[in-house]
């Protein structure tokens, strides 16, 4: 699930301002490439042992002119190019997912504003109104999220939640019958028809009405938004193409990185180090960076850099039921405009520090 470190980093300044965040491991680079790390350096190993020990010098010198090959047209693959142009197109993908993600708070505000009183009607109209759209929210992120449906399988379960009335959950099911489309926006219509209603019987206005339903309406266009990246997604050959043009590069590493023996006297082949250094710095960017573009590309899941929908759901309820039934006692009370007592706002010594900080740079 999402890791958050943004507290970690709020007011860090100065040199190495990120190096605390180098620790961690849950949602890490290092937690993502070190199998293929170890993947590497085991063969890179294996080949260089052969070589050292085990091949006659006849095979040394046929393997010496391979590993030479590799090494000049290896850099001929762009993976820089591919792999960055590829990991921005996902990035830009995940925030368009983010910011289809569906509040029901202004609802609830614009319910509880345009539907006011503590009648047993007004309460009821507000409860179904905002019960149909957590349920359609819930619906979807069930469609998208295998987490979610995996904790919300059936209408069933949806009924249990408290989502569903038993006579609602027989009229989608009616419905399934009918069509094979899906039922997401049913609840929707349930809740521009009960908004209707209260109109009907003079618990909102024309005005409020017109409100509330654009607002049910821009939910339910989030929830399609989720719904068109979860099902379009960026094309498969593409995916194989950064793929294969990444492990392909380190495929041919494996023997075009292969130090020589520099009594040979090869042109970049004078040292023997017998650690690759910087090829390893190469598999760790290239590798953590198309790892970035997996973790990314569908974050419905339960990876640790996912969101989060099951608390979500769960934090929706509670925040409709917070915002749209507030009881007398929780609403404050109306300041009276005295002009005589005017309201003066105390100025703290650290407000006033800064007001004479502000004031003197400005001069």
């Amino acid at each position: 699930m999402t890791v958050n470190y943004t507290d970690d980093v709020a007011s860090r300044r100065g040199f190495g301002s990120f190096w605390k965040l180098m620790l961690k491991w849950r949602g890490s680079v290092y937690k993502m490439v070190w199998h293929d790390m170890l993947v590497f350096i085991f063969l890179y190993y294996f080949i260089s042992l052969i070589y050292r020990f085990a091949l006659p010098d006849d095979s040394r010198k046929t393997f010496e002119s391979f590993v030479l090959h590799c090494a000049r047209f290896r850099n001929l693959i762009p993976v820089s190019f591919v792999l960055g142009f590829f990991v921005s197109l996902v990035v830009n993908r995940w925030w368009g997912m983010y910011q289809s993600i569906p509040w029901p708070d202004t609802a609830a505000i614009l319910v509880a504003t345009h539907i006011p009183g503590q009648s047993a009607e007004a309460r009821e109209a507000r409860s179904n109104i905002l019960r149909y759209i957590n349920l359609t929210i819930a619906l979807t992120f069930a469609k998208i999220s295998p987490v979610v449906k995996a904790k919300y399988p059936t209408l069933n379960s949806f009924v249990m939640a408290g989502y569903l009335t038993e006579r609602e959950m027989k009229i989608l099911e009616s419905l399934e019958d009918r069509v094979n489309v899906h039922k997401v926006w049913v609840p929707v219509l349930w809740a521009c028809k009960a908004l209707d209603h209260a109109r009907r019987h003079e618990l909102t206005t024309e005005g409020g009405q017109r409100v509330i339903t654009a607002e049910f309406l821009a939910i339910r266009s989030k929830c399609g938004g989720l719904m068109g990246w979860h099902q379009y997604n960026i094309p498969l050959v593409y995916i194989q193409v950064v793929t294969v043009a990444v492990y392909s590069f380190f495929f041919f590493s494996l023997l075009g990185e292969q130090f020589l023996d520099p009594a040979r006297g090869y042109a970049n082949h004078l040292i023997d180090l017998y650690v690759p250094f910087f090829t390893l710095l190469q598999l760790f960017f290239y590798i953590g960076w198309i790892k970035v573009a997996e973790a990314l590309l569908n974050p419905f899941g339960e990876d640790d850099n996912d969101f989060e929908f099951v608390p979500l759901l769960q934090r929706h309820i509670e925040m409709t039921r917070l915002l749209s039934e507030p009881s007398p006692s929780e609403l404050p009370e109306y300041i009276q405009d005295d002009d005589s007592q005017p309201v003066t706002l105390k100025v703290t010594y650290d407000d006033e520090h800064e007001t004479q900080s502000t004031t003197s740079t400005e001069q």
